[in-house]
């Protein structure tokens, strides 16, 4: 039996990160993953709050914020799948933030 490449935990993390987000429903682990899929300026209006399955919720802070990220669902679930693993998120849905 051949022994795989070890892999670091850089390459790990966002997996297991996925994995707890859906075990749990919280997608408050996903966080980093969000900022660096969907970028800093993004990430300052909107934040992970649930998986469910494979669609992660975003809390956005404004309805001009959903609209935004709506425009833009396809590219960010395929930027965050690069990360994860293809087809953990195959859907994004926005809900105002309730503060």
């Amino acid at each position: 039996m051949a022994r795989s490449e070890p892999k670091t935990l850089e390459s790990l993390l966002p997996r297991v990160l996925a994995r707890l987000a859906g075990e749990s429903g919280r997608a408050s682990s996903l966080t980093p993953l969000w900022v660096a899929a969907a970028g800093e300026n993004i990430a300052r209006h909107s934040r992970p709050h649930q998986l469910d399955g494979t669609t992660l919720v975003i809390s956005v802070e404004s309805a001009e914020w959903a609209q935004v990220l709506t425009r833009q669902a396809d590219s960010l679930c395929e930027r965050l799948n690069e990360r994860l693993g293809p087809g953990t998120v195959k859907a994004l849905t926005f809900q105002l933030e309730s503060r």
